[in-house]
């Protein structure tokens, strides 16, 4: 499964992002899904541990949780029941949750939906189908959620049409700078790693380096300046780059 590079079925961003956990003990795959569904828009926290992963769901607010079900420490269906119970005890809505599993047999099936989840995709599985699984399973608590623009202040990203605009003055940007901004943007108020900006913008088969993110950046800034404004993107010197209304 790979997620690099990938064209959505619909992207999705809401007007405050929605957040996601991801729950996978696979290294690999985990930084897969969570640069693919940043590249969407979305909001990804994520764990390779059980516990932690429990930790997470219980104290924080998530739209979906994407949760694998053979985890260390905590396995995934004891984490499905027990975000159940609280649910039930605190008398509040469980979030969207979505099994992604590598059990395929009917009864792993039967079990995971009984117990509370919303869907459950076997692995290997194509990104794309996991996109539209998770629009769908969020549509129903959020019907009127999807949007395809990503907005910060009075910046905006058409990301159907590719278009990147402030106060709906287009800015003409190239192929690499409108990706790159995309990715910061949709992960507005995170800090966002060299590393993934680079596999959002080149894949995993090749690297863009800090100093090239660095002047395509200076590129974007100077083209945002002659409208009047300034760029919301500030260095974090040693981790990456945020996004700061």
């Amino acid at each position: 499964m790979n997620c690099d590079n990938i064209e959505p079925i619909q992207s999705i961003t809401f007007e405050q992002t929605m957040k996601l956990l991801i729950i996978e003990d696979s290294e690999p795959l985990r930084r897969s899904l969570s640069v693919g569904l940043n590249n969407l828009g979305f909001a990804v926290d994520d764990s390779g541990d059980g516990a932690e992963g429990l930790s997470m769901a219980l104290n924080n607010h998530y739209d979906a949780i994407v949760l694998d079900l053979m985890l260390p420490s905590v396995a995934g269906m004891d984490i499905l029941k027990t975000i159940r119970q609280q649910a039930i005890h605190q008398q509040k809505p469980m979030p969207q949750i979505l099994i992604l599993s590598a059990k395929t047999e009917t009864q792993d099936r039967i079990d995971g939906l009984l117990e509370g989840a919303d869907d459950y995709l076997t692995k290997p599985f194509s990104f794309e189908e996991l996109h539209a699984r998770i629009l769908a399973i969020t549509r129903r608590s959020n019907p009127s959620a999807v949007d395809n623009h990503i907005r910060v202040g009075d910046f905006d990203i058409d990301k159907s049409l590719k278009v990147f605009s402030y106060r709906q003055h287009s800015i003409e940007l190239t192929k690499n700078e409108f990706k790159i901004v995309q990715c910061l943007f949709g992960a507005k108020g995170r800090v966002v790693s060299i590393e993934m900006i680079s596999e959002a913008v080149v894949g995993s088969f090749d690297h863009l380096s800090k100093n090239s993110i660095e002047a395509h950046l200076s590129a974007v800034r100077k083209k945002v300046r002659q409208l009047g404004a300034d760029l919301p993107v500030k260095n974090k010197r040693g981790f990456g780059y945020i996004v700061e209304e």
